[in-house]
C-alpha cells in the first residue's frame, strides 16, 4: 500500500514517489537518501550494513533512515547483499510492502577490489560484477515491471571517471599508473553502453534512463580507504552535495531534456543552471564514447 503519511509535501520535486536507493548506508547513496527524502519521496534504503558497527567504515541503514525520519521524512530500510538475484528481489519486495510502485530507481551501491587482472582471484572477478553491472540490470528490470505499465519512471545509474579508459599504448611508465582497475573501469563502461541503451528501449514509455559520474573526486570514507584521493587534496575533491543535486535534476527534469545522458555532476548541474560557477574542466565525455 503506497504511503499517505509524511512531510507537507507543497512545491517538493518528489513528493510521494517511491524511490529506491542502492548503498545507502552511507556515502553518495546515504546523502542522496536524506536529499530525496527532504523533497518528498517515501525512501527505501537498501545496503549491506543495517547497524552501525557492523562495517568498519561509519554509516549504516539505520543511521541513514533515522536521519530522515528525524527531519519529518519517510524513509525504511531492508539490508541486501547485491550481489545476490535473491536479495534484489527483496529489495522490490520491501519497496511494495512499504511504500507501493516503484518511482525512481537509483543503482549506487559499487564493490572495488584492486587488483590487476593477472593476480585477480576469479571468485572476486565473478562477484565484483554481479554487484556493479548485473545488479544494476537486474533491479532496473524488476522496477520497469512497475514503470512500464505506468508509461513513468526514472532509472540512474551511478558510474565513474574511470570508465574512460587508458587509451592506446604505448605505455611508457606504467609501472608508476594505476594498473589494478581495469575491472571497475570495465564495469562502469559497460553500464554506460546498459544505461544509453536501456534508455532508447524504454523512451516509448515515458521512462528516463541516465548515467552519472561525479566531475571530481567525492572524498567519502570508502574512497579515503581505497586510497584514490586524500582529504587534504581539496583541489582534486568535489563536495558530496554536488553527486546528490545532480542526481535529483536526473530523475526529476522533463523527459526529454535529461534521458540517455552519460552526465557528470558539475557540468549537468551548470548547464541547467542548478550550479553557479564555472564546472571543472573535464577533457573525456565517457568511457565508451572515446572508442
Amino acid at each position: 500500500m503506497t504511503a499517505t503519511s509524511g512531510p507537507d509535501q507543497a512545491g517538493h520535486r518528489l513528493a510521494g514517489q517511491t524511490v529506491v536507493i542502492s548503498g545507502a548506508s552511507r556515502g553518495i547513496g546515504a546523502d542522496m537518501a536524506r536529499l530525496f527524502a527532504a523533497e518528498g519521496a517515501y525512501v527505501l534504503c537498501a545496503a549491506r550494513t543495517m547497524h552501525q558497527g557492523d562495517h568498519k567504515l561509519a554509516g549504516s541503514l539505520e543511521t541513514t533512515v533515522g536521519l530522515i525520519r528525524e527531519a519529518g521524512g519517510v524513509a525504511a530500510a531492508v539490508a541486501a547483499d547485491l550481489s545476490r538475484p535473491e536479495d534484489r528481489e527483496a529489495i522490490v519486495a520491501a519497496a511494495h510492502k512499504e511504500f507501493g510502485p516503484i518511482d525512481v530507481l537509483v543503482n549506487n551501491a559499487l564493490l572495488v577490489y584492486r587488483y590487476p587482472v593477472h593476480e585477480y582471484p576469479l571468485q572476486r572477478w565473478m562477484r565484483s560484477w554481479e554487484v556493479n553491472f548485473q545488479a544494476p540490470f537486474h533491479l532496473s528490470q524488476l522496477a520497469l515491471a512497475d514503470m512500464i505499465p505506468r508509461r513513468s519512471g526514472r532509472i540512474l545509474n551511478i558510474s565513474s571517471g574511470a570508465a574512460a579508459g587508458p587509451g592506446r599504448g604505448p605505455y611508457p611508465g606504467a609501472e608508476e599508473l594505476r594498473l589494478d582497475m581495469t575491472c571497475y573501469g570495465a564495469e562502469k563502461a559497460a553500464l554506460e553502453r546498459f544505461t544509453q541503451g536501456l534508455a532508447q528501449e524504454v523512451y516509448q514509455y515515458g521512462i528516463a534512463v541516465n548515467a552519472l559520474s561525479p566531475t571530481q573526486i567525492v572524498a567519502t570514507d570508502g574512497v579515503l580507504l581505497q586510497g584514490f584521493a586524500r582529504s587534504h587534496e581539496e583541489e582534486r575533491l568535489e563536495p558530496l552535495e554536488l553527486m546528490s543535486k545532480a542526481s535529483l535534476l536526473l530523475v526529476t527534469e522533463p523527459l526529454d531534456a535529461v534521458t540517455g545522458r552519460v552526465a557528470y555532476s558539475q557540468q549537468i548541474l551548470h548547464e541547467f543552471g542548478w550550479l553557479d560557477r564555472a564546472p571543472h574542466p573535464r577533457e573525456r565525455v565517457s568511457g565508451f564514447s572515446l572508442i
